[in-house]
């Protein structure tokens, strides 16, 4: 039997990269699950391809998502879990504690903070309603190291860890049967993080293959987390294997964090 047989899942930013590694390894485990993106015809695509679910939605537009969840709702009758994984690195120029615009700071706040907060608060109802829930919010390791060279980013994602222990909390005592845990990757070689060292090569004057490589020198375990890799993580946490675990951090970086390595910056 598969260990998410008879669970709905609901994954933000599923078009591509990482989100879409997670929903394929949900569905495989035997999840129905449902994929929400800013990207239309790329996420229309990944449905069809994987048998997903695509509803179009801006995580930042409060209204929206409570129409999504009475969408997946309607569609499936439930949603037991969640995993908001939708997410911005910004630009890779104008990022410093120095030089930060306000607008950058508000808008990486926005998607990275207030999209998981209006997620959580959305799916909490319904999970309610299920019996039962696993809500996955998506930090980094960039969360729990100084961040200098990309202020908002690892503010937002700092924030994201606090706000994952408060609602693990107050699920708990609620007693509700809604845990609520955090997962932290560290390098992964996505869509998203390959635009991010196109920039930083412009900025320092090299490739990106030299930036690449530099980046994998910093893993103890010598390559890149897959988001296989992460999305493995994501359907423990997802499962009923995971159902004493919640208010956690899950850390998935080549043992970045715990062996003290990352020193990388915009040099």
């Amino acid at each position: 039997m598969q260990r998410l047989n008879d669970k709905v899942a609901l994954v933000t930013g599923g078009a591509e990269g990482l989100g879409k590694a997670v929903a394929q390894r949900l569905a495989a485990d035997g999840a129905k699950v449902a994929i929400t993106d800013v990207q239309r015809d790329v996420g229309k695509a990944t449905a069809s391809e994987g048998g997903f679910t695509f509803i179009e939605q801006d995580v930042c537009d409060e209204g929206r998502w409570t129409q999504v969840i009475q969408e997946v709702e309607k569609r499936f009758g439930r949603l037991n879990i969640l995993v908001n994984n939708a997410g911005i690195l910004g630009p890779m120029d104008l990022v410093n504690p120095e030089n930060t615009p306000l607008a950058v700071w508000r808008k990486i706040f926005a998607v990275n903070v207030e999209g998981v907060f209006l997620g959580c608060r959305a799916a909490i109802p319904a999970m309610r309603r299920a019996g039962n829930g696993s809500i996955i919010n998506f930090s980094s390791v960039a969360g729990l190291l100084a961040t200098p060279y990309a202020t908002a980013y690892g503010c937002s994602k700092a924030a994201v860890r606090q706000l994952t222990k408060s609602v693990a909390q107050h699920c708990a005592q609620e007693k509700l049967n809604i845990r609520c845990n955090s997962i932290h990757p560290g390098i992964i070689i996505t869509p998203l993080w390959l635009r991010q060292a196109e920039e930083t090569a412009k900025l320092r004057g090299i490739s990106p293959e030299q930036v690449i490589e530099e980046a994998k020198t910093e893993i103890p375990l010598g390559d890149f987390t897959l988001p296989e890799d992460v999305a493995a993580a994501v359907s423990f946490l997802a499962s009923d294997d995971s159902r004493h675990v919640t208010g956690t951090k899950m850390i998935v970086d080549g043992g970045v964090i715990n062996c003290d390595t990352y020193h990388l910056s915009a040099k």
